[in-house]
Formats: structure tokens, C-alpha cells, sequence
């Protein structure tokens, strides 16, 4: 009997964190305990458990228990979360089931000296969702030499590579419109001086008398003048690209700056014979934006769905709410993109469409990061893409301080 309560004694032990010496007195004394005081000592144990699981359970951070043959005896949600499982159904699963470019064997194999060297890991996965993680292990018996088996702590670092890209490509942008800038004043002065003379030019063939000659030489400058033309709209295209233009934010409804949008484009979705479907959510806050450079993010977005679809696709616009963002979702049933070229979709001049330029997703992603939002894309080839515009809300810390109501 004593010897069945040391192992229940011990199981509890692991879980609750409480020092192993705990009960290395009170199994030393089970055999002077009264009734009374066996039940004190295990409703303190309960209590200690019941807060080490409300603790652990409440942590951003995964945490993941393996047993001597790296098999799952304890998770937490945020572990849940990140590796796509539910621990009531995963119970005994090994952990190379959702982890499977580790050697858990080995790792669990490791001496005390090798423990000790084990230094934090930086993995990518892609079940549930694509994100980093960063994990680390720690032995159960650097808690109690009598336990087998590990501890794997888990920390998402998504956000934090995002930011140091962010910051990365910021810079470059910052480096490359100087030198856009730069070579844009050089090329602009030449330019309008051929434009110039090109009307000079085109005055002086007026006064030849051979009207055949004359209707030549017009249309060669008339190539020319559009050519010169198209070389001047690409300059400006690509500073407007670059140059950082802090946007003048008022309160605005995202619903309202969609249909002006659309307005504008009706004639080009009704002409390629478009479907388009709303599904805006109700009571949706307005955002401090800037109306202008947030109606080309519209824009470039929605042209590059219907350009992606042909005619007669299926154009879905949806709004939605968060705790910290206002949504706006662009969905097409197009030819989607290719994976291997998604990281590249926000380089200048880089285009899947034989219509496209190449700077419309740069816009859109600078002025993204001017408002502090963000940008998601999720794409199929073949099926579509779907596009997610997040904004952040103005009461998004007042949001995350007050409890929901309770239903009655």
C-alpha cells in the first residue's frame, strides 16, 4: 500500500514543481500520519498542482513533457497551438509525430555533460501554420535524478524575424531611393529637354510642303513623344515606390474606402464580367488612416486579383475584426501564385502578369508598414489567392484590458 502511494506521490511530484524533499518527508512519515493530516497534506499538493496547470496553461510559451522514450505525457494550449495537436488526443503520441527533424532519441540520450552544452535551436514548421520557432530541453532529472525523460520549451519568433526582415528591407529601400532619386534627377533633365525639342521638331515639320514626308516625320516623333512619355511615368511610378510619405491619418471606415475603391473600378469589373461578392462584418471601428495612399493599396490589390482571374472570375472582399487589427480580405478564384515566387512579389519590378509593372505590391507594402500594419498572402496555384490587409485598431490596449461580458 505504502509502496503504491510513493508512485502517486512521485507522478504528482513532477507535475506540480514542488521540491522533490516534499515528499521525501512525507512518505518518510506516512506511517505516523492520522487520516486528517494525509488529507491536509494532499489538498496541498491539489492546490499546488491546480496553480502550476493554471500557470502553465495561461503561458505564451510551448511547453511539451516526454518520457524516457520521447513520448508525449504533458502539454500545454500554447504548445497545442503551435504544433497542431490536442493533448487529450496525442496523449502517448512520440513527439516525432509533429516534430520530425529532430533525433528525439538521441537527444534524450544525451549524458549530464552533454545536457549542459545543449544550446537553444531555431526550427521552421509548417503545420498548422508556417511560423519559427525557437526551442530548447531540459532533463526532468535536473529536477529529480530519479526521472527519465525531457522538457521542451517552445517560443514562437515569427514576429521577431518578420521585424528584423522588416528592418532589413527598410533599409535597403531607404539605400535605394537615394540612389533612385539621384538617378532620377539625372534622367528627368534629359528627358524634358527631348520632349522639347520634340515639339520643337514637330512645329518645324509643319512648314515642309510634302504632306507625305510630313505625315512620316509626325508619326516617328509621335513615337518618340509616348516613348519618352512611358520612360518619365516609370520614373515617377518608382519614386512614388520609394520615397517614404508619412501618411495623414484620420478616423476612416475601411468598408466606405472599399466601395469608393470599387466605384472607381466598375467599369473595368464590369467589362472583363466579374462577380463580386461582400461579406463586410457589422460594428466595425474606424482606423486612423491616410484615405489617399490607403485607396491605392485598394486599388493595386484589387487590380492585381482581377488581372490574375481574366474574365468572368470571382472577386470576394471581406472585413473582419480582431482584438488589435480591422481586417480587409481580397479573394480571387485566379491562376494563383507559385510558392518559390511569393517572397518575391514585393521586389520592384517584378510581375507575374504580362499587364503588370512590377511596383504595385511595393506600393502597397510600403504604405502597409507606414500604418504599422500587416500583410498576409496565402496562394494556390490553380485556385487563387487570398490576401489579408490587417490595420491596427486605436482602441486595440483598451480592447485587451476589459473581459468579455459573461452570457447570462
Amino acid at each position: 500500500m505504502h509502496e503504491h502511494r510513493l508512485i502517486y506521490l512521485r507522478r504528482y511530484d513532477t507535475v506540480s514543481g514542488m521540491k522533490p524533499g516534499f515528499f521525501d518527508k512525507l512518505v518518510d512519515r506516512l506511517d505516523h500520519l492520522d487520516k486528517g493530516s494525509l488529507q491536509t497534506y494532499f489538498l496541498r499538493l491539489a492546490r499546488e498542482k491546480g496553480l502550476m496547470e493554471t500557470i502553465f496553461q495561461a503561458l505564451e510559451e510551448g511547453i511539451i513533457v516526454l518520457d524516457s522514450g520521447a513520448k508525449l505525457s504533458y502539454a500545454n494550449r500554447a504548445a497545442e497551438s503551435m504544433l497542431g495537436f490536442k493533448f487529450e488526443h496525442a496523449a502517448g503520441d512520440r513527439i516525432q509525430k509533429y516534430l520530425k527533424d529532430i533525433h528525439w532519441d538521441l537527444v534524450l540520450d544525451l549524458d549530464e555533460e552533454e545536457w549542459s552544452q545543449l544550446v537553444r535551436r531555431e526550427i521552421e514548421i509548417t503545420y498548422p501554420q508556417h511560423r519559427f520557432v525557437e526551442f530548447y530541453v531540459v532533463p526532468l532529472s535536473a529536477v529529480d535524478e530519479n526521472e527519465e525523460g525531457a522538457v521542451v520549451l517552445f517560443r514562437d519568433v515569427t514576429r521577431e524575424r518578420q521585424t528584423t526582415a522588416d528592418s532589413i528591407e527598410s533599409e535597403r529601400l531607404q539605400a535605394l531611393s537615394l540612389l533612385a532619386a539621384g538617378v532620377a534627377h539625372e534622367i528627368g533633365n534629359p528627358l524634358n529637354s527631348i520632349n522639347i525639342h520634340l515639339q520643337l521638331l514637330d512645329r518645324e515639320i509643319g512648314y515642309l510642303g510634302n504632306e507625305e514626308a510630313v505625315e512620316e516625320l509626325r508619326e516617328l516623333v509621335d513615337v518618340s513623344r509616348k516613348e519618352v512619355d512611358r520612360l518619365d511615368t516609370i520614373i515617377r511610378q518608382f519614386l512614388k515606390a520609394l520615397r517614404p510619405s508619412l501618411p495623414e491619418r484620420k478616423p476612416q471606415k475601411l468598408e466606405t474606402l472599399l466601395n469608393e475603391t470599387l466605384e472607381v473600378m466598375q467599369h473595368e469589373i464590369r467589362d472583363r464580367r466579374m462577380l463580386v461578392e461582400t461579406d463586410f462584418a457589422t460594428d466595425v471601428p474606424a482606423v486612423m488612416v491616410d484615405e489617399t495612399q490607403v485607396k491605392q493599396v485598394f486599388f493595386n490589390v484589387i487590380k492585381n486579383a482581377l488581372q490574375a482571374m481574366g474574365d468572368g472570375g470571382i472577386l470576394k472582399l471581406e472585413t473582419d475584426l480582431t482584438d488589435r487589427f480591422v481586417g480587409v480580405v481580397v479573394e480571387d478564384n485566379g491562376s494563383g501564385i507559385d510558392p518559390d515566387k511569393l517572397g518575391a512579389i514585393y521586389e520592384p519590378y517584378h510581375t507575374t502578369k504580362a499587364e503588370g509593372t512590377g511596383l504595385g505590391m511595393m506600393i502597397v507594402q510600403r504604405i502597409m508598414r507606414d500604418h504599422g500594419g500587416e500583410i498576409e498572402i496565402n496562394s494556390e496555384p490553380g485556385r487563387g489567392t487570398r490576401l489579408t490587409l490587417r490595420f491596427p485598431r486605436e482602441d486595440a490596449r483598451l480592447n485587451l484590458l476589459i473581459a468579455p461580458e459573461k452570457e447570462a
